[in-house]
């Protein structure tokens, strides 16, 4: 969607201020150096030649804060203790410490609020939840997070959704989660991603890293960059990851590139970066609990597969045109194509006047074929039918963007303003069909070539698909940030978001609509340097996320989807305003054993016409998407680390509290239903499924020699609620705590092994839990009986063991 050039935004690597970033992004083997103030865009950084002991680095660019999700290039600083906000920073040291190719490893160690759930039961295809807001690669998963690659946001068109398998880890230079910040554009509800990703004017020599250990797990990555005189820059990356998965049918492969061209001249940087992606999984997804019991690595349902392949190219300028005004762009196109297979249950059956046809949803309605004319039933009596569900989708994306940048004094005091625009248009095509099968006794669904067409009276509930959709996202923004005295800045300003979605059904009218939504996000903020070790911030500022094409595809209680498989219809749904007010305060100090970094801040966000997916009664699978009023999560972050040549240590706490504030009614698999309406009643108060109020997250890394290095961490997290029991009357899936540990050995100066236990003490948990309906298929490891335990888990990875080289040039 919106901003490319957006306002307090992220900080670069290597932010001094206790903010869990506090240190250059360089190589893992540097010794930690201490940086200059913290400035806003990223200035030309001097090239350092590699140490003989590191000839593969990232040279540190002064530590700055990058108010908007841009390349780094020429600009014009701001102080840290000037942004209003929380400050939640990963570098690239932090990356490489983790040992894994998944950016998300990054985000659950090093973030205080973020935790990590396999919902799909693939490692790679997390979701990622940042107080009580979620950036997930599910598809119909209503989204809260904001991410943006070097300016360009990434979340898919069509739904919103987040791949972050298409993301190249080794190529990235910094991480920061951005919140209480309008001007990061639309669904940045909860905060902002903003990854900025190397180039060969901050990252110079060569480097391979292959690594493998248990389950199969086969991952190597290359990166180079080289700087051409004063002028010309170049670097490239590319990754390849296998991995068996310790369930069934679990296989990953991941496969991705990226690239950087940048020039330097005077006042002006220029870059064009090209990436690529091809990924492969097998998506497990829960698990009835039973099942789990017999054998940890189980499945439900399968053929689950996903494949995602993506394309893009983005160009970024910036210019300083005058001492005082810098004048920035950007453009991109970006190419996104996914296919799901996803075998599930069916509400497809033989007919009980005539077994010799199939009906849907009862033993007397039709289930019609793709010509409309009823199904003849193949399968011999008493099989157990299933269904294929496929679905794909290929968008299109086209971006741009300005921004002017003036920092003259305003009344004799430092002043900083900026305005911009954007403009993002998309273009997706959506196709899904369903192919009923039978069902053995490993829960594979067998295909039998019968497609489901429209079927349902007196409106069709399922079958084939084809939508196109247009989204035109365009917004315009200003800030500024004044500073009343040395100690005190204040900062406002806003944004104005127009959207336009137009839906066209391909294969009739049932699914056209067109929709518009504007809307004003304001922000006002201020600092105050109580000392020059302490710094207090408060802030209020407003977010909107408008329905996505999938959501508008699938509003109608009357006639549900199968989620997110079968659109039906339009009905508009409103957009979700989100109102967040923040404060906090942060600190650095100078010890013996190194830089105490702190901070501690308090948080609420109060959504309005929150958007919900809702289970249909009576439908399995089947669903749609409503406003349910108003939903509110507030809590608490603290941190505490040092930093020093031989210690890293961070220990962490954050507490959220997520509760629905308006009562509704939502149909559910919850033992506690009404048996009639097979609905439960949510009440004002109740919390929010699937969010964890407590987590505790404790980090070390020690140089016991010159060469050797020994770490570890910790992370608590406490329980939470089954995903549909909104009504809070089941027991909670239970916390967990996992330990992992690491070392490094440098052999040579050019030659470093290392290895990693992940939960060292193979503890057997689940990071999310949901209802399922326990008599749609029988439980073959219980003689055929029905299930008894509601249950449906997505397992932890057991204990895995990694050993790894990482050779450099």
């Amino acid at each position: 969607m919106g901003a490319r050039r957006l306002l307090i935004a992220s900080v670069a690597t290597g932010l001094v201020l206790g903010t869990g970033a506090a240190r250059a992004a360089q190589d893992e083997e540097t010794n930690v150096q201490n940086l200059p103030a913290v400035e806003v865009s990223a200035p030309p950084p001097s090239t350092r030649r590699a140490t003989p002991r590191t000839p593969a680095r990232v040279t540190a660019p002064r530590a700055r804060m990058y108010v908007y999700p841009t390349s780094p290039g020429t600009g014009r600083g701001l102080d840290v203790d000037k942004v209003p906000s929380s400050i939640n920073a990963v570098d690239a040291n932090q990356i490489r410490r983790t040992g894994s190719l998944n950016i998300t490893d990054a985000l659950r160690d090093n973030i205080a609020g973020v935790n990590i759930s396999e919902v799909t039961g693939n490692p790679f295809t997390p979701d990622v939840e940042f107080r009580g807001f979620v950036a997930s690669p599910v598809t119909g998963t209503p989204q809260g997070l904001a991410v943006y690659q070097n300016g360009v946001r990434i979340n898919e068109a069509f739904s919103d959704a987040m791949n972050w398998d298409l993301i190249p880890t080794a190529a990235i230079r910094s991480v920061t989660l951005v919140t209480n910040n309008p001007a990061f554009g639309l669904n940045a509800l909860g905060g902002a991603l903003n990854l900025q990703m190397k180039d060969g004017f901050t990252y110079q020599g060569a480097e391979i890293d292959v690594m493998g250990g248990s389950f199969g797990r086969l991952q190597g990555s290359a990166q180079w960059g080289k700087q051409v005189d004063q002028n010309y820059a170049v670097y490239a990356a590319l990754e390849g990851i296998r991995d068996n998965g310790f369930r069934n049918f679990s296989e990953s492969k991941v496969r991705r590139f990226y690239s950087d061209v940048g020039y330097r001249g005077g006042d002006s940087e220029f870059h064009v970066n090209i990436g690529a992606a091809k990924n492969n999984f097998g998506a497990s997804a829960t698990v009835p609990a039973e099942l789990l019991n017999n054998y940890w690595g189980a499945t439900y349902t399968t053929p689950q597969t996903t494949s995602n392949k993506v394309g893009y190219v983005n160009l970024t300028g910036k210019v300083e045109a005058t001492p005082t005004w810098t004048f920035e762009g950007t453009a991109h196109v970006r190419r996104f194509e996914q296919k799901v297979v996803d075998g599930n249950p069916t509400d497809t059956q033989e007919c009980a006047i005539d077994p010799a046809l199939l009906c849907f949803g009862d033993d007397v309605t039709p289930a019609n074929g793709v010509n409309g004319v009823q199904l003849a039933n193949p399968f011999a009596p008493g099989t157990i039918l299933g269904e294929i569900d496929r679905g794909s989708i290929r968008s299109t994306t086209f971006g741009v963007s300005g921004q002017a940048t003036n920092t003259d004094q305003l009344l004799g005091h430092e002043n900083r303003f900026v305005v911009g625009a954007s403009y993002d248009a998309s273009v997706t095509r959506y196709n899904a069909t369903a192919e009923i099968g039978s069902i053995g006794e490993n829960y594979v669904v067998t295909g039998s070539g019968v497609f489901l067409g429209p079927t349902g009276v007196p409106d069709p509930v399922a079958g084939p698909v084809s939508l196109r959709t247009v989204n035109q996202y365009n917004g315009i923004y200003a800030m500024d940030t004044f500073s009343v005295t040395d100690a005190f800045a204040v900062t406002g300003g806003g944004r104005f978001n127009a959207a336009r979605i137009s839906l066209e059904d391909q294969l009739g009218t049932a699914l056209n609509g067109d929709h518009t939504f504007t809307r004003f996000n304001p922000v006002i903020g201020g600092t105050y340097k109580i000392t020059p070790e302490l710094t207090a911030y408060a802030g209020y500022s407003e977010a909107n996320r408008v329905p996505t094409p999938l959501e508008l595809g699938c509003a109608d209680p009357v006639r549900p989807c199968l989620l997110a498989a079968f659109l039906v219809s339009d009905p508009p749904l409103k957009q979700v305003v989100s109102k967040t007010v923040e404060a906090g305060l942060r600190g650095t100090r100078e010890l013996n054993i190194g830089t105490l970094g702190w901070k501690v801040g308090a948080f609420r966000a109060t959504n309005y016409d929150d958007i919900v997916a809702v289970p249909a009664v009576g439908r399995t699978g089947f669903g749609y998407f409503t406003n349910v009023g108003r939903t509110r999560r507030q809590g608490l972050e603290a941190e505490v680390n040092i930093k020093s040549s031989t210690l890293q240590f961070q220990v962490s706490y954050s507490f959220l509290d997520a509760r629905y504030l308006d009562a509704f009614a939502i149909g559910s698999e919850s033992p506690f239903r009404d048996p009639v309406t097979e609905t439960i009643q949510v009440l004002p108060g109740n919390q929010l499924p699937a969010i964890p109020r407590h987590r505790v997250k404790v980090g070390v890394d020690y140089n016991v020699t010159d060469v050797w290095k020994v770490g570890g961490n910790a992370l608590f997290v406490s329980n939470q609620y089954f995903v549909g029991d909104e009504s809070n009357q089941y027991s909670k899936l239970p916390s967990y705590t996992v330990f992992n540990v690491h070392s490094s050995y440098q052999v040579t100066k050019n030659v470093t092994l290392y290895g990693k236990v992940d939960n060292i003490f193979d503890k057997r948990y689940a990071t999310y839990g949901q209802f399922f309906d326990r008599e749609a298929l029988p439980n073959f490891t219980n003689g055929g009986a029905d299930f008894t335990d509601p249950r449906s888990l997505s397992p932890a990875r057991p204990r895995a063991f990694y050993a790894g080289m990482r050779v450099t040039f």
